[in-house]
């Protein structure tokens, strides 16, 4: 098994909508695994269209080609961040739409808003592990607004594998950890909340730092998951 540190620096403001709460729309400092996949393997191992007719994901159809090909991609995890906090504000174009001062959303103005987005410079950490040696690009683009992010990934780390009870040293899917979940801190975020700090009985490897990363890690979804 093929484990790999990948070190993420951003080179832009990172956004995309994990809370929305009245005008304000927050991103979460953490990265789910689903989006980091399809930044790093949508031009070889996923495949997404060039055009879509919808904007729903399948994340069943497009993630099992990542089981099939023996590959796993944790979420990321913050390390040093800092935030901006954006003001955008829509014209009323009256010509072609009704003017209205108010949505439909709550008492607060439809054509006005506040993104908190991840501010450039920012840090996170993420493990790919694979069955083979995997190459990573060196450059990848995320969120909203495609933003540009520096892949940085170290050396093949040393790992033993070995089974019992541990805390986990990576944030993690719950829905593709092998072993027994105990106790955890809730990341919320769609479209699968995450965990961190948590205490798992099953097989992990130990990385030579101390790093403790479950074992048989693979993308799964929950039965009545109607995206497939």
């Amino acid at each position: 098994m093929v484990i790999v540190r990948c070190h993420l620096t951003l080179h832009d403001s990172l956004f995309y909508a994990t809370r929305e709460m009245g005008t304000l729309y927050e991103t979460e400092r953490y990265l789910h695994n689903y989006a980091l996949s399809y930044a790093l393997f949508s031009d070889r191992l996923i495949h997404v269209p060039y055009f879509s007719a919808g904007y729903r994901p399948d994340y069943r159809r497009d993630l099992t080609k990542l089981n099939a090909a023996g590959i796993y991609v944790t979420p990321a995890r913050p390390i040093r961040w800092d935030y901006l906090l954006v003001t955008w504000k829509m014209a009323q174009v009256t010509y072609y739409r009704k003017p209205e001062r108010f949505g439909r959303r709550g008492n607060f103005p439809e054509n006005y808003g506040r993104a908190k987005e991840l501010a450039p410079g920012s840090e996170l950490e993420f493990y790919v592990i694979s069955e083979r040696p995997t190459p990573l690009p060196r450059w990848i683009r995320m969120g909203k607004w495609a933003s540009k992010l520096l892949v940085e990934p170290s050396p093949p780390l040393q790992a033993k594998e070995r089974s019992g009870s541990f805390v986990s040293s990576v944030a993690l899917n719950p829905l593709d950890v092998e072993g027994v979940l105990g106790t955890c801190d809730v990341v919320s975020m769609p479209p699968v909340s995450l965990v961190v700090n948590a205490c798992i009985t099953g097989r992990y490897y130990e990385l030579s730092d101390g790093t403790a990363i479950p074992a048989g890690m693979r993308y799964a979804f929950p039965e009545s998951d109607t995206r497939r």
